[in-house]
């Protein structure tokens, strides 16, 4: 139901759905999510109403909210409801963030009523295929695992990720085990999905790619790219883009998508235009502590 409303909502607003049902499902399944304590849905009269989720990450110092709703009172009720969330998981001090899609004028206007503000915004980035993608050239010294079957590949993909990212508290990955429970509750995910690129023996840099939008776009999803600070400026991050769309190519993809934050402090939102990619969505991500 959630997936459904969601779809024909952002549809009317952007001309297609920003979610795949697989996407939702996954988010909704993800052992991350309590639905419980983090998930609430409101009906009406004429039924579903809308709904919402509020999922504190990095140990609830962020809340990730997710909301739906078409009726100013329906919008400002649940997000009480996750403000009350973020201060159950992290306090006072509780960072919440809650994204809008530049074209809807509802959500906000009640943001703003409540105290948000936008703090960065989100580009949605897609580069579409004309015709077969050759595989890149692999960068001189660097060795490409292709997959991570086993620990100690997931735990060195996991490492990448943590070194990469951190500097951006809200975007943090999960501990080890509870990183490797999401990925495994995906419909849409498989390990063998995972490059890693390593350099004199120690990994470097990974890509965790999805078919989050395959069922919608026919679209391979590049989920996380990272490159540790050590091993950046080498081009390993245009390697690990270009191998992307070569394996999305030969499986018969029309393209590739990823998010990117405009605040990413590496030069993120250059490098994806540079590679071909452009901005085919954009959402405002307002935010408050609780």
């Amino acid at each position: 139901m959630v997936a459904e409303r969601s779809a024909a909502y952002t549809s009317a607003l952007l001309g297609f759905a920003k979610h795949s049902p697989e996407d939702v499902a996954n988010y909704l399944r993800d052992p991350g999510t309590n639905p419980a304590t983090d998930g609430w849905m409101v009906f009406g009269p004429n039924g579903f109403a809308g709904s919402a989720t509020a999922v504190p990450i990095t140990g609830g110092s962020h809340v990730t909210v997710d909301i739906l709703g078409t009726e100013p009172a329906v919008l400002d009720w649940l997000l009480e409801q996750a403000e009350g969330r973020a201060v159950a998981a992290g306090g006072r001090a509780a960072a919440l963030r809650v994204g809008a899609i530049r074209q809807d004028e509802l959500l906000p206007t009640v943001l703003a009523a409540r105290g948000y503000s936008i703090g960065t915004s989100v580009h949605r980035m897609r580069i579409s295929f004309d015709g077969p993608v050759a595989e890149p050239v692999v960068p001189d010294g660097i060795v490409v695992r292709r997959g991570a079957p086993d620990e100690a590949s997931r735990r060195a993909a996991h490492a990448v990720l943590m070194e990469a990212f951190a500097d951006q508290p809200g975007t943090l990955p999960r501990p080890f085990d509870a990183w490797v429970a999401s990925r495994e509750s995906r419909s849409t995910f498989d390990w063998s999905q995972v490059t890693i690129l390593e350099q004199a023996g120690q990994a470097v840099a990974m890509t965790e790619c999805n078919d989050n939008f395959v069922s919608t776009d026919n679209c391979g999803y590049v989920g996380r790219l990272a490159v540790v600070s050590s091993a950046r400026g080498r081009g390993l991050a245009k390697y690990l883009l270009r191998n992307a769309f070569a394996v999305d190519s030969a499986a018969g993809r029309s393209g590739t998508i990823l998010h990117v934050d405009t605040n990413n402090p590496t030069p993120a939102v250059a490098l994806y235009t540079g590679v071909g990619m452009r901005p085919d969505l954009i959402s405002d991500i307002w935010t408050r502590t609780a």
